[in-house]
């Protein structure tokens, strides 16, 4: 029995190392439990504020648009295609705000705009939307709209006010695009039409890319240049082009043309369509569906142009004119990027301008001007 009393101790020496390592094993594995539990509940109140920053119909909207926004909007001018989708976009982007908005068509007279810009400052609308015009008209007028707390924002215009938004279409870029094109298919030689008219801002810019083409490609030449921007500019460029075919009636008399305005290009691809002159190219600026069309038939003259899209011009100047209403800074100039579009580019089958992303590369919508809380601004029940 004393024999025993070792071997006892030793056995109930390791019993007691055994609990205690059990015991142990059971108070780590508990607190990884509790830290495991805490780690997936931090990960999903991670999610779920994740989910509400990135969820827009959770985001506030500026108590500036608790009231319904009234817009104008000041045209020089409303001629043609371009003009009709840039009024398009205007409109769709205001009504999807839940605002209003009033179209004034100036008719081509600076003077009966700078009026129109008058009556909108008297009217006390909440923002003010200019397209085209020039600044010595329009100054004065957006002086008082600006002291007056009314926000402005102006497309191809050459006004330099502080505060005041103006986009353009990076006319520069537009014109070099449609021109380069143009000396890379006549090999850096030829004969050509200019058409182009003086005036506008965003024409003016233009020129000043054709004159410095000019020197950069010195053997191609220029034929003849005209240009009138009427209520009927289409018409009455066809008239104009087809007076110049008659007075270069061979081939080879002229082998292209550069139009600075579709209206231009429009005119200028029908006459030349009627008279047979398919040997003539036309590189236009701008892009319509109207456009697309008589790029798109067969044979056609109308090899390329440079563009933007008009409706989204629209609605950048409108999401431009909100962020101002709300008290958001803005940049003073904001230029939109042109593409380069080519006949060969297209298909068979018709298309319209929702459609040019599918063939041009990086065609399509524009985040420019974007504020989180606009699509909340969107959803409300209007």
């Amino acid at each position: 029995m004393t024999a025993l009393k070792p071997l006892l101790t030793v056995v109930l020496a390791v019993l007691l190392f055994v609990t205690g390592c059990t015991n142990e094993q059971d108070a780590v594995s508990s607190t990884e439990n509790t830290e495991e539990a805490a780690q997936k509940e931090n990960t999903k109140t991670e999610t779920i504020a994740d989910e509400v920053v990135n969820d827009s119909s959770l985001i506030e909207v500026p108590q500036a648009f608790n009231k319904p926004i009234k817009i104008a909007a000041i045209m020089q001018l409303s001629i043609g295609t371009f003009s009709s989708q840039y009024i398009q976009g205007v409109k769709e982007q205001v009504e999807a705000f839940g605002g209003e908005v009033q179209i004034y068509n100036a008719d081509n007279d600076l003077t009966k705009m700078a009026s129109l810009l008058d009556t909108a400052v008297n009217q006390d609308v909440d923002a003010i939307l200019i397209d085209h015009g020039r600044a010595d008209a329009l100054e004065v007028g957006v002086k008082k709209a600006l002291e007056k707390g009314i926000p402005v924002v102006a497309f191809d215009n050459d006004l330099n006010l502080p505060g005041v938004t103006v986009i353009d279409q990076d006319d520069y870029n537009l014109a070099w695009n449609s021109l380069k094109t143009l000396a890379q298919d006549l090999n850096g030689q030829g004969n050509i039409v200019y058409v182009w008219v003086g005036g506008f801002t965003p024409m003016e810019r233009r020129n000043v890319i054709y004159e410095a083409f000019k020197q950069r490609y010195p053997n191609i030449k220029e034929a003849a240049r005209f240009g009138t921007a009427s209520a009927n500019t289409a018409l009455d460029t066809q008239t104009q082009m087809e007076a110049i075919l008659q007075r270069y009636p061979n081939k080879g008399d002229i082998d292209a043309v550069f139009a600075t305005w579709d209206e231009f290009a429009k005119g200028a691809t029908k006459a030349i369509q009627q008279a047979g002159r398919d040997e003539i190219k036309v590189y236009g600026i701008d892009l319509s569906d109207e456009d697309l069309q008589l790029m798109q038939e067969k044979n056609s003259p109308w090899t390329a142009t440079a563009a933007t899209d008009p409706s989204e011009i629209g609605r950048i100047q409108v999401r431009f004119a909100y962020q101002k209403i709300a008290g958001e800074q803005t940049p003073e100039i904001y230029s939109v990027d042109p593409y380069l579009v080519k006949g060969s580019q297209l298909p068979d089958t018709p298309v319209s301008m929702n459609e040019i992303g599918n063939y041009v590369n990086g065609w399509g919508s524009s985040e420019a001007a974007v504020s989180p809380w606009m699509d909340t601004l969107e959803g409300r029940e209007k």
